[in-house]
């Protein structure tokens, strides 16, 4: 059996998850959060993962009821994500793999989500939805690969939302989005905004208000479009915005629809998190990959 684990740091979530054949062994996590009105920086967000990053490892390995040589891979984040927070995950993955004597896995964050969410979910090869603070991609696997079939052009709606709730002074505690949903859930007037789809892909900048129907319905209709062109009948939202319970009802809709089925996580596993990270390591450690040392670098994009 293998057991991997992983480390995740590119934003401002801070985790460390244990897998071992595709069994969620451990995944605490820390959040960096800012008063109202306010992002996070770099620079504030780095300084808060290297506060509590050793502590969350060892919650990692008591939850998880091992020790380190019981582990047989180290994976951390390779990108994208913030530089600052980014390297400092690197830092301590590197250090830790040296300290044990394992081999080093660098991941990509984006296939991270998309290998927790079909190890989760048990959906076999769906079109997937990607929406997060940094990322908007419509995905699918195709030739042997994952590949982007349609994207934002500009923010992603992750930060599109982050930055309407910055405006009118929404709470970030426990997140922007979620108190955008709850506040949404109360309200009766639609408001009619730009719905701006362009081919495959989408545009958000220009939207900063009363914004959450226009902005999925945007995300349903391309998501749709990917599903004709693969001939796919499996829908899969990974991302911190794939646990807004609105988006998950609306392209349940489309799938019903089309007689099509959706798969979706909570909270848990669809904010960023090291488990995911883990599941990726594993997947990558199973084929015969390892990173070397002079390899280990991050990648903001």
């Amino acid at each position: 059996m293998t057991v991997v684990i992983g480390f995740e740091g590119s934003a401002n979530k801070i985790g460390v998850g244990i897998i071992r054949d595709g069994e969620v062994l451990s995944n605490p996590r820390r959040t960096y959060i800012t008063p109202p009105g306010q992002g996070f920086m770099p620079s504030d967000t780095a300084r808060h993962h290297r506060a509590v990053i050793l502590t969350v490892l060892k919650e990692a390995l008591e939850e998880a009821g091992l020790k380190p040589a019981d582990i047989d891979c180290v994976a951390y984040t390779k990108g994208p994500g913030m530089g600052a927070p980014l390297v400092t995950v690197a830092i301590v993955a590197r250090t830790v793999a040296q300290l044990w004597g394992k081999p080093l896995l660098g991941v990509n964050h984006c296939i991270g989500h998309i290998e927790m969410g079909r190890l989760i979910t048990k959906a076999s090869n769906p079109t997937v939805l990607y929406v997060s603070g940094g990322n908007t991609q419509v995905i699918a696997y195709s030739e042997r690969r994952y590949r982007i079939f349609g994207e934002t052009i500009d923010i992603a709606v992750g930060n599109c939302l982050d930055r309407f709730a910055r405006v009118i002074k929404i709470s970030n505690d426990p997140s922007p989005g979620y108190n955008i949903e709850q506040m949404a859930k109360t309200g009766t007037q639609y408001v009619e905004l730009p719905y701006t789809v362009k081919g495959m892909d989408v545009s958000f900048s220009g939207i900063l208000s009363y914004i959450e129907e226009t902005v999925f319905a945007m995300l349903v209709e391309i998501t749709e479009r990917a599903m004709a062109h693969c001939s796919s009948q499996e829908v899969l939202i990974v991302g911190g915005v794939g646990c807004n319970l609105r988006l998950q009802e609306m392209m349940g809709v489309m799938c019903e629809e089309r007689g099509a089925k959706l798969f979706a996580t909570d909270d848990r596993f669809c904010i960023d998190n090291g488990a995911m990270i883990a599941q990726a390591g594993w997947e990558m450690f199973q084929s015969g990959q390892v990173t070397e040392l002079e390899d280990s670098w991050i990648t903001q994009r």
